[in-house]
């Protein structure tokens, strides 16, 4: 049977999603933890794959088993708890403090958390002003740039579909063509603002690459045709310099028809992970 996760985890400490051989990796602890408690071997396949130091406030993963999920003990006088709830309980309880389990649900078989996904949304943060709660969440700006020049070469990105320019040369992807549906920069306080991009995929790095090159358009050092030109050159040297792994969070992946059949409840655990995450700056998790 296949059951999907609603997961989120600082990726502070982790060599990125995906299992690596030299370090370690969220897909690893999830997939030890669950082959642990449900006594088979696991494999955990996520949404995408978020590099090292990329944090997610929404991540969804799915896994089979061959057996039923264990029930838990009834205690005498109370009610009942699902399955479900009960191995998301377990699995908190045994994963480290930055990987947080949130939902747990069964989906049809042929429901696929990675080429199920119909579109993908990323935010990554920065701030003008020293904070030391920031630090490991959003990217410090020395001088702040100009965020409505960043929004008007931000909105030609809707306009093409090959996004070789911004993506890591010599990986395994068969194609570079990304249907952006938004872009744009919001401002969220004096000094904090966040770039929110939703596309139907993503190619490795291209986030990052593309808030590095709208940087030098917010600096005067690339004008809105010179943007255009990087991305129609489909070269990754004719683009901007990476930034930080740690301003960046995959916020949401968004499927057809719900595969939850249980009710969608009030509130948002994937914004109460990061405002958790970045407490001491309430305004970082606003809705733009």
């Amino acid at each position: 049977m296949r059951y999907f996760i609603e997961l989120s985890y600082d990726g502070t400490a982790y060599c990125g999603w995906q299992v690596q051989p030299n370090g370690e990796s969220v897909q690893g602890c999830i997939q030890r933890a669950l082959s642990m408690l449900l006594r088979e071997e696991v494999t955990v396949t996520g949404a995408g794959r978020t590099d090292a130091g990329v944090h997610a406030a929404m991540m969804v993963a799915h896994f089979d088993t061959k057996d039923p999920l264990p029930t838990p003990p009834v205690r005498e006088g109370g009610a009942k708890q699902a399955a479900c709830d009960y191995l998301v309980y377990r699995l908190n309880g045994v994963l480290p403090h930055d990987i947080a389990i949130h939902r747990i649900y069964p989906v049809a078989d042929d429901m696929h958390a990675r080429f199920s996904a119909l579109a993908r949304t990323y935010y990554y943060y920065v701030h003008t002003r020293k904070s030391p709660f920031l630090r490991d969440c959003s990217w410090r700006l020395v001088h702040a740039p100009d965020f409505e020049a960043m929004n008007r070469a931000a909105a030609t990105l809707l306009e093409y579909e090959d996004f070789t320019s911004f993506s890591k040369v010599n990986t395994d992807t068969k194609t570079n063509i990304c249907h952006v549906r938004s872009a744009r920069w919001v401002q969220l306080a004096d000094y904090e603002w966040r770039f929110e991009i939703t596309a139907d995929r993503f190619l490795r790095n291209m986030v990052r690459a593309i808030v590095g090159t709208l940087m030098e358009v917010g600096r005067g050092q690339l004008s809105l045709e010179g943007f255009r030109q990087v991305i129609e050159r489909k070269d990754r040297s004719a683009a901007g310099d990476s930034v930080p792994a740690r301003g960046l969070f995959l916020q949401e992946v968004k499927y057809g028809p719900s595969p939850d059949p249980s009710p969608v409840r009030e509130g948002s655990l994937k914004d109460e992970a990061l405002n958790r995450m970045c407490n001491f700056s309430p305004s970082l998790t606003g809705e733009g």
